[in-house]
C-alpha cells in the first residue's frame, strides 16, 4: 500500500461506498464542517455510494437529512442510518409486537420504536418490557428515575451509543454514554449497545446500498475507526472532532484506522490521507503524518 493516497488513484476512487460519521466529521454544533460539502459532491460525482451513519440519536433520518440539504451537503433521508433504528430492531427481535417500551430521549427515537411495532412510553408505571435510552439535550433527572425503576424491575434495557462526549463549537459536552454512566451506577446493570462501536449499524448501512467495499469514516476512535475494526471495514479518520493524533499514537495498532487525514479533502485531494495501518513504528508515523501536513 502507498505511503499517501495521492499515488495516481484517490482514495475514494478504491472504494464503492463511504460511510461517513456525523458530529465532528459532517457538521459540528450545527456547522458545516470546513471541505465537507466539496468532498461529498466529489464522491458522488465519481459514482460512489454515500451514506450517513450516525450515532445520533436526536433526530430521525429524515430530519438530518433535512440539515444537511440546507447546509449544502444534498442528502436524502434513506441515506441517513442511525443508532435509534438500530436500537428498535434490537428490541423488536427481543419482545413482541404492542410490547411498551419506556422511551429515554426525543421523540424521534420514540418514532423508531413505533416503526418496529412497539408502543413507547414514558413512565415506569407502563409496566415497560424495556427502556431504550438515546441522547437529548432536554433528559432531565426525571427522565432517568423512570429508566432507573424499570431496570431495577428487570426491564431490558438498549442504549443507541455510548459517546461519552459530544463535540461543539464550545468544546466537549456530555453525551448519551454519560448519561447511561448514571444508569449503570444507579442499578449496577450494563445496557446492550446499537450503535457504534458495535458493528451492527455498519453492517446495515452497508447491507442497505449493496456495498462490497466500504470505506468507514469518522472522527471518534473510540466510536467510528472502533466500529470499522469490529466490521473488518477499511477507515479514514479526520481530525476535525473528537479524537486527535495523541490519542491515535496512545491506540492499539489493532485497533487504528488505515488512514488519517487532516479533514475530508483527504479522501479526493491534497492533503492526502496517509495509509497508517502498516506501519508499526510510532516514530516512522509521526514523521510520515508530518511529511503529509498532518500535525
Amino acid at each position: 500500500m502507498s505511503e499517501t493516497s495521492d499515488a495516481g488513484t484517490a482514495l475514494v476512487d478504491r472504494y464503492d461506498a463511504l460511510l461517513v460519521d456525523l458530529d465532528g466529521t459532517l457538521l459540528l454544533a450545527g456547522t458545516v464542517v470546513p471541505h465537507a460539502p466539496e468532498a461529498m459532491a466529489a464522491a458522488r460525482s465519481v459514482g460512489t455510494k454515500v451514506l450517513v451513519v450516525t450515532n445520533n440519536a436526536s433526530r430521525s433520518p429524515a430530519e438530518v437529512a433535512r440539515r444537511l440539504t440546507d447546509r449544502g451537503i444534498p442528502t436524502a433521508g434513506d441515506e441517513v442510518v442511525n443508532s435509534p433504528q438500530a436500537a428498535a430492531v434490537l428490541l423488536a427481535h427481543s419482545h413482541r409486537a404492542g410490547d411498551p417500551v419506556l422511551v429515554v430521549g426525543t421523540e424521534a427515537l420514540a418514532q423508531a420504536i413505533t416503526d418496529v411495532g412497539l408502543v413507547p412510553v414514558r413512565s415506569a408505571d407502563d409496566h415497560p418490557v424495556a427502556v431504550v435510552q438515546g441522547y437529548s439535550p432536554d433528559i432531565g433527572w426525571r427522565d432517568l428515575a423512570e429508566a432507573c425503576l424499570a431496570i431495577g424491575a428487570g426491564a431490558d434495557w438498549v442504549a443507541t451509543n455510548m459517546d461519552s462526549t459530544l463535540p461543539t463549537d464550545r468544546g466537549l459536552l456530555p453525551g448519551n454514554g454519560s448519561l447511561v454512566a448514571a444508569l449503570i451506577t444507579a442499578t449496577g446493570r450494563r445496557p446492550r449497545v446499537a450503535g457504534k462501536p458495535e458493528r451492527p449499524l455498519l453492517d446495515a448501512a452497508a447491507d442497505r446500498v449493496g456495498a462490497k467495499r466500504p470505506l468507514v469514516v469518522g472522527d471518534r476512535l473510540d466510536t467510528d475507526i472502533a466500529a470499522a475494526c469490529a466490521a473488518g471495514m477499511d477507515s479514514l479518520m479526520v481530525l476535525t472532532g473528537v479524537s486527535g493524533l495523541p490519542d491515535l499514537l496512545a491506540t492499539p495498532r489493532e485497533l487504528r484506522p488505515t488512514y488519517v487525514a487532516t479533514d475530508l479533502r483527504g479522501l479526493t485531494e491534497a492533503p492526502a490521507a496517509v495509509a497508517i495501518a502498516c506501519i508499526e513504528d510510532d516514530d516512522v508515523l509521526r514523521a510520515r503524518l508530518a511529511r503529509a501536513g498532518i500535525d
